[in-house]
Formats: structure tokens, C-alpha cells, sequence
């Protein structure tokens, strides 16, 4: 694609909170998929939509398949797309979201896009409902269904955006994405808006921890020193 620079963005709880609407999708997407309704979920940060799937099957008695899988993405961008007002009434994107996005966007020559255990269709639908979506390099990022592990999506990434490790830098709140980084040698920058600490993150491997997004000129500091020009 020719691109010089690439920010790698995650999105639950680094760019949009649902408050829990992300839960009872995941929920109402198990049941039509499997049948049963969802007594109890896998862990989930950090974490590929297709591992959660399996793993939450597994505390159902329930052995699964990509098939099974497939029915179960299906079922999950329908229910995002039929209660996108809900997501938007009851979710919001964090504080700085979308400022961090205008301001990487405004850089000559860098473009973002995202790496996250979603899905694309619920990635989209999620960052559109809060428009988050404008800058991203869709076609860049990778998403749930297209591996496991998310050092495998990391990969993946800098593969379909052409560029290498030292030119991008992942944005996440989880020490898996520290780690993810870590495993591809793309640095990383931690904003502990999550379930994870300061110290949990730099612990991961994370190169800056901030607070949050909302100090754009901090944000844009790390970005530039990690991505930016040399």
C-alpha cells in the first residue's frame, strides 16, 4: 500500500465502553448459535472472539468447530446491527477516542486501523455507533476471525498494511496486546482504561502506560517516538 506509518488501534475499552451491552449481544449470539443460553462467559480480555466462543462452549459441555463459529460471528453482527441505538444509548466512545483518531489522522503519512479479537463486521458496527470509523484502513487491520492468538493478528497486520514492526505502533488497554507487541516487535502504547493497571500493563511489556486518551499532545509524543520519523 505504500504506507510509511501505521497505528494499531484496539477498541474494547481503549477506544468505546459498551457498559455491558457487549455482554448480553455475546448472550443472545451464544444461544442462537449452540442453543443453550450462556450461563457463564470465558475470559474475554485480550482475548480473539473465536477463543472465547470455544472456551465459553467448553464450560457448557459443548465441543465446537469453525462452523460452529462461523454461526456464532453471524449471530453477533446481526445482534450488534439490531441493537446498534441501545449500544449508542447505553455505551459511549472514551474520553479523547475520537480527538487521538483526529489527530493520527492529521499526521502526513500515518494511517490506523485496527487489531482486535471482534470480529470485522462488529468492529465496524461498534465504531461506526459512536463515529470512531472515518480514519480507518479497514483492509489493513485484523480482526477475530482471522486467527487465535493475538500476536498472530499483530502479524497479520503489518502483513496486509505492508509495512514493517519498527514503522507501527499497537494502542491497547490489555497486557495481551503488550504482549502481542512484544512477540512482533511493534511497540506499544498502554492506556490502563481497562481492567488492567498501570503496572499490569508495563509489567506486559507495554513501552508507555498512560491514564487515558485525553491528553492528545502526550498521546501524539509516544506515537511519534515510537512510529514516527527517523
Amino acid at each position: 500500500m505504500g504506507l510509511r506509518r501505521i497505528v494499531l488501534w484496539d477498541i474494547d475499552h481503549t477506544l468505546i465502553d459498551t457498559r455491558g451491552v457487549g455482554r448480553e449481544l455475546s448472550e443472545l449470539a451464544f444461544e442462537r448459535a449452540t442453543g443453550l443460553r450462556m450461563h457463564r462467559q470465558a475470559k474475554i480480555d485480550g482475548i480473539t472472539e473465536s477463543v472465547i466462543f470455544r472456551e465459553t462452549a467448553r464450560l457448557h459441555g459443548l465441543r465446537t468447530d469453525r462452523d460452529d463459529f462461523g454461526r456464532f460471528a453471524q449471530a453477533l453482527t446481526e445482534a450488534h446491527a439490531q441493537r446498534a441505538a441501545d449500544l449508542r444509548e447505553r455505551g459511549y466512545a472514551l474520553p479523547g477516542a475520537a480527538k487521538a483518531l483526529d489527530a493520527v489522522a492529521a499526521q502526513r503519512g500515518w494511517v490506523q486501523t485496527v487489531v482486535s479479537g471482534n470480529v470485522r463486521a462488529v468492529a465496524e458496527i461498534k465504531l461506526r455507533t459512536f463515529g470512531l470509523d472515518s480514519h480507518m484502513l479497514w483492509e489493513a487491520g485484523a480482526f477475530g476471525e482471522d486467527a487465535d492468538e493475538r500476536s498472530d493478528l499483530v502479524a497479520l497486520s503489518l502483513e496486509r498494511a505492508g509495512v514493517q514492526a519498527q514503522d507501527a505502533v499497537i494502542v491497547d488497554d490489555t497486557p495481551a496486546g503488550a504482549e502481542a507487541g512484544a512477540a512482533n516487535g511493534v511497540r506499544v502504547v498502554a492506556v490502563a482504561t481497562g481492567r488492567s493497571s498501570m503496572e499490569e500493563l508495563r509489567k506486559a511489556g507495554a513501552n508507555v502506560v498512560l491514564s487515558d486518551l485525553t491528553d492528545t499532545q502526550r498521546l501524539m509524543a509516544a506515537l511519534r517516538r515510537y512510529a514516527g520519523d527517523r
